[in-house]
């Protein structure tokens, strides 16, 4: 085991990925000479050369068109969003065709292309650079997505979507990039669609993905210091597919829950959750469900008070003992 940080962890991924796979190529804005906006594809341009680590124009329509026909066409690419605020300007070629040729086809034309970078409030940069959407991309079928919480999630998560055959993206957190963690020496993949029991626990289901997955373990070890509350913490990882198996035994024992993250309440990914545990465990459960979120209003851009409306460790004890 090593210990680096988040952004070392997915620049392992791709690296690791690109010298194992020709087809594999790396394309975005500055991800090249400047190395990524968060410097997470730094040293990869020396390394491998600027037809596998390619600076596009400032389009997101045009250089995620061209990595949708590349990957008709068998290659596999890595594209960067500089936010994922930005994706919205490739809507037709991400939401509509990357999802659909597939199915389209036959199943005669795979799409086996990765969108990855940071989505998430948090950093003071505004309503237009500040969206999480993974919900809004979950609600497509033919899209996968996956948001690691740790270095050695992130590495595992992201070398299984280069090598997927369908378009996944990668949702990432700025606030992340520098944490610290664990990872292996050796070639390791994390399968999509498998949550884990980030912290077992008896009294409530603390369920969340991303850096919310973060905040309920520090907000699970308050809980247990200082009010005597066992949580349990299922860090989602993969949203779409959904490992429902074990969200519903963690309900199942603890007979509470607690959704977090950081999407927008209404429509959000803990409706579909909330929805999943009323349906298939509701005889389990002690108390009402309860769910933290981003509170519902544009991005704010001052950042004391975006610090209120984003998931907080606060917040999230404060619910818990409303239910437990």
């Amino acid at each position: 085991m090593a210990i680096i940080t988040y952004r070392d962890a997915i620049n392992q991924a791709m690296a690791e990925e690109i010298a194992r796979d020709s087809d594999v190529f790396i394309m975005g804005e500055e991800v090249a000479q400047y190395k990524g906006a968060y410097k997470v594809t730094r040293g990869l341009l020396e390394k491998f050369g600027p037809e596998r680590i390619i600076d596009a124009p400032i389009s997101e329509a045009g250089f995620c068109g061209l990595g949708v026909g590349a990957a008709m066409m068998g290659l596999r690419p890595v594209v960067e969003f500089m936010f994922w605020s930005f994706c919205y300007v490739a809507f037709d070629q991400v939401i509509n065709n990357a999802a659909n040729i597939r199915y389209m086809s036959g199943g005669l034309i795979n799409i086996p292309i990765v969108f990855r970078g940071p989505g998430n409030g948090g950093t003071n940069v505004g309503a237009t650079h500040s969206h999480t959407p993974e919900n809004f991309v979950a609600n497509t079928p033919g899209l996968k997505v996956v948001c690691p919480s740790t270095p050695y999630d992130a590495k595992g998560l992201l070398k299984s979507a280069i090598r997927d055959n369908d378009p996944v993206f990668v949702m990432e957190n700025t606030l992340l990039y520098g944490n610290q963690g664990e990872v292996p020496e050796d070639d390791y993949v994390i399968p999509l669609g498998v949550a884990e029991v980030k912290k077992e626990g008896s009294d409530i289901s603390l369920v969340a993905h991303g850096r919310c997955a973060i905040l309920c373990l520090e907000a699970a070890e308050v809980l247990a210091t200082e009010h005597g509350i066992n949580a349990e913490v299922v860090d989602l990882r993969s949203i779409r597919p959904l490992d429902e198996e074990t969200i519903l035994q963690s309900v199942k024992k603890t007979n509470r829950a607690v959704l977090v993250e950081e999407n927008k309440p209404f429509c959000g990914v803990g409706s579909q959750i909330c929805s999943i545990i009323q349906e298939k465990a509701f005889d389990y459960l002690d108390a009402p469900i309860k769910r933290v979120s981003s509170i519902d209003a544009p991005q704010i851009y001052s950042m004391p008070l975006e610090q209120e409306q984003i998931p907080n460790i606060e917040r999230i004890i404060d619910t818990v003992l409303e239910i437990a």
